[in-house]
């Protein structure tokens, strides 16, 4: 039955579903090897930017100016959703999507302070292509499946999100809280863990983890904002927290002087990611996006996935080979058990329906009316998840992009739904295990075959197989068991 299979399980998941040259390749391995190509993503190559503009790929929109993610932030959308299509690292780009709802930073607040080309490439500017640390999307992209406490320390450096909370201007005289706060609530052990006095404590902790400028701010090829430590505006004297941040137990982080007080916030971190709680937030958010949204977080899988994590040292690829290895994850009750992101919407509509011709930026362009706008999430907290993504408004535009995709890939459906012209229901079978919704009942699979019957006698002609398999595939993608992955 479409879809059905542990692999297409797998790839709806662990990836943004598969093409059939995707299928091809997974096709051959077990679930386990094909685990391990999904997670042991660096043995795949990292080519996929330079396939940008080229045939046989999504196009890309360029309004009349040279192509250029790093500075331009519609550009920087574009070339993210390319990559969640053609990427063979499907993974590591899915682990990015779920790192930036995690560490939820927008892009408006950050370019209003430093300039649209600026803020820009804070949020995706690529390494080696402009000076300075990585955007923000690709610190995701290189820490995404390492230590959790190194992405956390990363993070807490980012100048993206020094920014984002303000970090720039928390100084000894004037400890700024709002990183503090979201490190313990938003990043890793949640509400209920901490008081008042503990975010106080953690505001001076990161005194003085400021921002800088080097060259020339207007000329994004010589310009750049970088984090600082700032040792002459760092509280040195004693934090002291109501729990324990080193392992003895000792509650206080010491007196230090200024030029060894970074050390505070590396400790701070080091606490935070290495506590049994914050090993049960992150399995809890790990049921969410890879197991069920339909179903509570099993008890057993949430200690079994803690003690995984910390194990291993926090370590996120031992953590997500487990969980895929695990029964709940393989479970046919995990099928379809989750409501796709927008962006996972269409890019799983672009790998199964098809692409020629077609540009990415009609899909970037299509997600907000869907309720998602990659680098510009709602606030700190994230965008909510679940049935939260769907209202009239945001499933009509998944349904207005399911019509556009399917009109204009209508004669490559054609062409390929050939095979299988002699009959409606041959037609159908090809489409529903192309495109693969959650399983239809029987009543469903009657409207659609009556869809392909309307208008006449069936004969598989062209002209009819051109409107009636385009006409097929947008109502199938544009169901409500086409939104569950």
């Amino acid at each position: 039955m479409a879809g059905t299979r542990p692999i297409d399980h797998l790839l709806r998941r662990a990836a943004f579903g598969a093409t059939p040259e995707d299928l091809a390749i997974y096709g051959e391995l077990s679930v386990s090897a094909a685990i391990d190509r999904l997670v042991d993503y660096e043995r795949l190559p990292d080519d996929v930017d330079s396939r940008i503009g080229t045939n046989g790929y999504l196009g890309i929109t360029t309004r009349g100016a040279p192509f250029s993610p790093n500075t331009v932030i519609n550009d920087s959308r574009q070339r993210w959703l390319f990559r969640m299509v053609h990427s063979e690292r499907q993974l590591q780009e899915k682990m990015a999507l779920f790192w930036h709802n995690h560490f939820s930073t927008g892009y408006t607040k950050v370019a209003g302070f430093a300039g649209t080309a600026q803020g820009a490439r804070l949020m995706a500017g690529k390494p080696g292509e402009v000076p300075g640390p990585p955007g923000q999307y690709e610190l995701f992209r290189q820490y995404g499946l390492g230590s959790f406490r190194d992405l956390l320390l990363a993070v807490a450096r980012d100048p993206a999100m020094v920014i984002w909370l303000d970090g720039r201007t928390n100084t000894r005289t004037r400890p700024q809280e709002n990183f503090g706060r979201e490190i313990m609530e938003l990043f890793t052990w949640g509400v209920g863990n901490y008081v008042e006095a503990d975010v106080y404590a953690a505001a001076r902790v990161f005194t003085g983890w400021n921002l800088r400028t080097s060259g020339t701010l207007a000329d994004v090829a010589t310009g750049y904002y970088e984090f600082i430590y700032n040792a002459g505006q760092h509280d040195t004297t004693a934090k002291t927290f109501t729990f324990a941040v080193y392992p003895n137990g000792d509650k206080t982080i010491p007196a230090r002087t200024a030029a060894a007080g970074e050390q505070d916030g590396i400790d701070f971190i080091t606490a935070l990611a290495t506590h049994p709680e914050t090993a049960r937030r992150l399995a809890r958010k790990f049921w969410g996006y890879f197991v069920s949204e339909t179903a509570e977080p099993d008890a057993q899988f949430v200690e079994s996935v803690a003690q995984t994590y910390l194990q291993s040292g926090t370590d996120i690829r031992a953590t997500l080979r487990a969980i895929f290895r695990s029964p709940w994850f393989q479970s046919p009750d995990a099928y379809f058990a989750r409501y796709s992101w927008p962006v996972e919407f269409v890019v799983k509509s672009l790998k199964e329906i098809g692409w020629n011709g077609f540009s990415i930026d009609s899909a970037r362009a299509a997600l907000p009316g869907m309720g998602q706008t990659l680098f510009e999430p709602p606030d700190v907290a994230g965008w909510a998840l679940g049935r939260d993504w769907f209202g009239t408004g945001s499933m009509l535009a998944r349904m207005n992009f399911a019509a556009g995709l399917a009109g204009n890939q209508k004669f490559a459906l054609a062409r390929d739904a050939q095979p299988y012209r002699a009959t409606p229901e041959r037609v159908l079978n090809y489409l529903l295990e192309r495109l693969t919704p959650q399983p239809l009942d029987l009543a469903q699979r009657s409207e659609l075959a009556a869809y392909l019957r309307a208008g006449g006698a069936w004969t598989g002609a062209d002209a009819q197989l051109q409107t009636r398999t385009s006409g097929l595939a947008r109502l199938i993608t544009g169901s409500g068991e086409y939104q569950f992955i």
